[in-house]
């Protein structure tokens, strides 16, 4: 299964059209956004998307109401942490790596997803750890996000 991982677009609409872009152009089955949408507007791209959604909100996410509401049809926005089970993997997305070095040596995951950092962290192998930096671009200056292989448990960072 291959899958899109996203974190913190915070409102960058072209960033979110180019990722949705190249998501929908690998043809990945499923889309992970960890956090930080910000506005509901968000929904317009990641509208586009061929492949369901599924995200958290994060600290930044003010009108959880009308997010939610918005990307009906695109796909849940979860509280907190979401836990959930895919491709015969065990999965945990999350938006702050609250108890992150706890969570990897529980055994309790197979992949660990958080944004919150905007700093890339990709850890191969199980349990996969994914932080796929930010969407936005904002703050480090690199628009990034991540196509993960749930076959090899692996991911490759982009830049769109």
């Amino acid at each position: 299964m291959k899958l899109g991982i996203l974190s913190d677009s915070h409102d960058n609409l072209p960033a979110l059209a180019r990722i949705v872009e190249r998501f929908n152009a690998k043809n990945v089955d499923l889309v992970l956004h960890a956090g930080d949408f910000v506005s509901p507007f968000t929904a317009v791209p990641l509208s586009k998307l061929r492949a369901p959604l599924v995200g958290v909100f994060g600290n930044n996410d003010g009108d959880r109401l009308y997010l939610t509401r918005r990307f009906e049809g695109i796909g849940p926005l979860h509280p907190g942490y979401h836990v959930f089970e895919i491709d015969g993997l065990r999965v945990v997305l999350m938006h702050e790596p609250k108890s992150i070095d706890a969570l990897v040596t529980s055994d309790a995951y197979d992949l660990i997803v958080y944004g919150h950092t905007h700093e890339v962290d990709v850890r191969p192998g199980r349990p996969a750890v994914v932080n796929p930096g930010e969407a936005c671009g904002w703050l480090t200056g690199r628009s990034t996000a991540v196509l993960f292989n749930t076959q090899t448990m692996t991911g490759e960072v982009f830049e769109p």
